[in-house]
């Protein structure tokens, strides 16, 4: 497939956010009394491949984790959707490398569905239609460029079949645990009963063993959180000096949180010049970068219910703790 026919068969939906957006959050997380970047700016190109290589590490054990009971679980998952047409969908696709195993799976085992990955970034989304021509040509796959809720509005009123959507990689994890919640029953209110919700969730487990992935020995997690001070130098016109801030991470065994930082070794100011705007840093202040929280089952159980959902499994990894918690939409 050429670049030119995956582009084609791109449907774009909605507004996403731009270099303004970029621009407002930085200028407005960084004149906050308690600096914070948001870490969904982490995923430029070269943050991308920076997180590639953090998922090949030994430490970062949440994608081997899932990939494992996704293979392991497949043929469940498939059985408590099949009967009827149904669509994948996949929220925040990336590289639909995970997702690949239960598509082969279901498409082998002749199940009537068709596959509507959901990404902002148009790049990935022609790499995953490549993707799909190459290893199962014959799935009808409708690729859509959009935020996630535009999205999945779109295919309510356009495409009316059941749905099994995909929030995979514990992405749940970096939302604040009241944001997450907002984030899922806004989620259950554009679905429809008896949707399906496929979720990867970290649980809680040794602390060492958590922090472990978040501070890896050959420092790539802090590369990728400095990327985002760099992302500021060329986009924005900043001029971080990325040699005078250090990553670090902590985790609250009690409630489940890992927080990741940069910290300023120094005094500093940085000049943005986009923002037209110069920013002081005392030695040792902080700039928030990431939450990853992590749950137990009492909690998964309890946020589903709340949320509007009904559990129907949680498939949980033997090695390291982790669920992919399958729900189902229920109206009460």
């Amino acid at each position: 497939m050429s670049t030119t026919e995956t582009r084609s068969r791109i449907i774009e939906i909605g507004k996403r956010q731009g270099p303004q957006q970029f621009a407002h959050d930085v200028l407005k997380g960084l004149s906050s009394q308690k600096k914070k970047l948001s870490s969904r700016y982490f995923y430029d190109e070269k943050g991308s491949r920076i997180f590639e290589e953090i998922m090949k590490l030994p430490e970062y054990y949440l994608t081997n984790t899932e990939w494992d009971i996704l293979k392991k679980y497949k043929n469940d998952i498939l059985e408590q959707v099949r009967g009827q047409r149904f669509q994948v969908v996949d929220l925040g696709a990336g590289d639909a490398k995970k997702t690949m195993v239960l598509l082969e799976h279901f498409h082998a085992h002749m199940a009537d569905f068709e596959y509507v990955p959901i990404d902002i970034n148009r790049d990935i989304l022609e790499d995953i239609e490549y993707t799909i021509q190459k290893r199962i040509p014959e799935l009808e796959t409708v690729p859509v460029l959009a935020e996630y809720f535009d999205a999945l509005k779109w295919i309510n009123e356009t495409r009316k079949f059941r749905k099994l959507v995909l929030f995979l990689g514990s992405n749940i994890g970096n939302f604040t645990k009241k944001a997450a919640a907002g984030f899922l029953s806004e989620m259950q209110h554009v679905l429809n009963e008896g949707d399906l919700l496929l979720i990867g969730i970290d649980l809680k487990k040794d602390p060492n063993q958590i922090l472990r992935a978040y501070n890896d020995s050959k420092g790539i997690t802090a590369e990728f959180n400095l990327n985002l001070l760099r992302r500021i130098n060329t986009e924005l016109g900043g001029n971080f000096n990325t040699d005078k801030w250090i990553h670090f991470a902590n985790y609250n065994p009690i409630n489940g949180s890992v927080k990741s930082f940069l910290v300023s070794r120094e005094k500093q100011e940085v000049t943005i010049n986009s923002l037209h705007k110069t920013f002081k840093f005392e030695a040792f202040e902080t700039i928030h970068t990431e939450y990853s929280n992590k749950y137990d089952l009492g909690e998964i159980a309890l946020m589903a219910e709340d949320c509007g959902f009904e559990q129907v499994q949680n498939y949980v990894g033997i090695d390291f703790p982790f669920s992919e918690s399958l729900w189902r939409v229920v109206r009460r």
